[in-house]
């Protein structure tokens, strides 16, 4: 067991896809994502998070190399379990790998991995990405089976999935809001327990991260849209500066 300080800082692993969604949306060159993560960096983030998806709506096969050869930061590479997802990855070896569900008709993703049913796949998948020096996480549910699956498999690291948690904000439903928080300290909890790295993330904004923020195990937060949302208003700077203090001041 590798018990977390619950005053220790979160590390923030900034999400700059959206950034590509906006280059896509004209083609050409600009919003640049390498800028986007050049930016990221200088204002504290920890780490800068892709995911490189099948249909390429998002980031695209360049921009990888790219912003890895740009930054000083990790790699977090987001990506389905598929067998050219799993070529890409070797081929560029990021400093982390973190494997989530995907489906074409989606806007973005909508919940946990299925890894308790599909074990002997993604023992199989993230062997290879950890022999090539790439830390693996899962994106999942806080659900025992799923954490306790992860674990079987060979993940380092989960990242739990906050999107239920803030949809019932939204709903303004705060029963369902504070059963699904308390199930992710649990899951966190548990993980812990079993020697995984927590990570959590998915729909968090500056009025709602400070509960997940203030979840003892966990060592990252990872965030996208609402943080290039915000940066269209303010600034890449200053959004990640604010998102930094309102995690930072949970842990106090």
């Amino acid at each position: 067991m590798t018990a977390s300080v619950s005053t220790k800082l979160l590390r923030l692993g900034v999400n700059i896809d959206h950034v590509a969604t906006l280059r896509n949306a004209r083609g050409g060159r600009s919003p640049d994502p390498v800028r986007a993560a050049l930016l990221a960096q200088a204002a504290g983030a920890d780490g800068i998070t892709l995911h490189l998806r099948e249909d390429r709506r998002h980031i695209r096969d360049a921009d990888l190399p790219a912003v890895q050869a740009a930054v000083d930061i990790p790699i977090n590479l987001e990506l389905a379990a598929t067998e050219e997802m799993g070529r890409i990855a070797l081929a560029h070896r990021p400093q982390a790998v973190c494997i989530v569900p995907e489906r074409r008709e989606e806007r973005t993703t909508e919940g946990g991995l299925e890894v308790a049913g599909d074990a002997a796949r993604l023992t199989d998948f993230i062997a290879p990405l950890r022999a090539a020096g790439s830390r693996v996480s899962l994106f999942v549910a806080p659900d025992e089976d799923q954490i306790e699956a992860a674990a079987r498999v060979g993940a380092q690291v989960v990242e739990l999935h906050t999107g239920a948690y803030c949809e019932h904000i939204e709903a303004g439903d705060n029963a369902a809001r504070d059963a699904e928080l308390r199930r992710l300290f649990v899951g966190a909890a548990l993980a812990d327990e079993l020697g995984l790295e927590v990570h959590a993330g998915h729909g968090l904004n500056y009025d709602n991260v400070g509960p997940i923020a203030a979840i003892p195990e966990l060592v990252e937060l990872n965030i996208g849209h609402f943080l290039i949302g915000e940066a269209v208003l303010t600034g890449l700077e200053h959004a990640i500066g604010e998102m930094r203090r309102l995690m930072d001041l949970a842990r106090e």
